[in-house]
């Protein structure tokens, strides 16, 4: 068994060599816009997978499968020439799900968005249940003068506890 550092530095090794070999080894003109996203080896350093996405729709990542299925044991042989190591890894070519979760992702936050616009639109159009300033402020000393005294001008009796003037 390999350390996780070696199949690491192998695999990133691998996915450089298998990019240049796609541009220089395969001259198909069915290989679509393919890019190699990540490679992965075993621990024993004899499997590859390589993760890759096509630009384009469905007919054009079938095509570019077919290619590089057609394609894997020259871009097998490249990639064993410059890794230098005794074995070279096979290599396993799987289309990376990668595009398709970011627009699901995507998706959903256009859902969240519009739902947010609805909801501020909602707020804006709404009225308090009460007043607008629900708690209570301290009175101004003129507006109390003036509540504190009848209609002719008497001032009232105090009926809380402990007021001045009860007894």
């Amino acid at each position: 068994m390999a350390d996780a550092a070696r199949a690491r530095k192998i695999a990133e090794r691998i996915r450089v060599l298998v990019t240049q070999g796609l541009d220089t080894l395969v001259k198909d003109p069915r290989l679509g816009f393919v890019t190699v996203t990540d490679v992965r080896v075993t621990g024993d350093l004899q499997h590859s997978t390589v993760f890759y996405t096509v630009l384009g729709e469905d007919a054009d990542r079938a095509a570019s499968a077919e290619v590089l299925e057609h394609y894997r044991g020259r871009l097998r042989s490249h990639a064993g020439k410059g890794l230098g190591i005794r074995l070279t890894p096979t290599l396993e070519f799987i289309p990376d799900a990668l595009p398709e979760s970011a627009a699901h992702l995507t998706e959903k936050l256009r859902q969240v968005q519009e739902r947010d616009a609805e909801l501020a639109a909602a707020r804006s159009a709404g009225a308090y249940a009460g007043e607008a300033d629900p708690y209570r402020k301290p009175r101004e000393s003129d507006d109390l003068a003036e509540a504190d005294q009848d209609e002719g001008g008497a001032a009232l009796a105090d009926d809380r506890p402990g007021a001045a003037g009860t007894g």
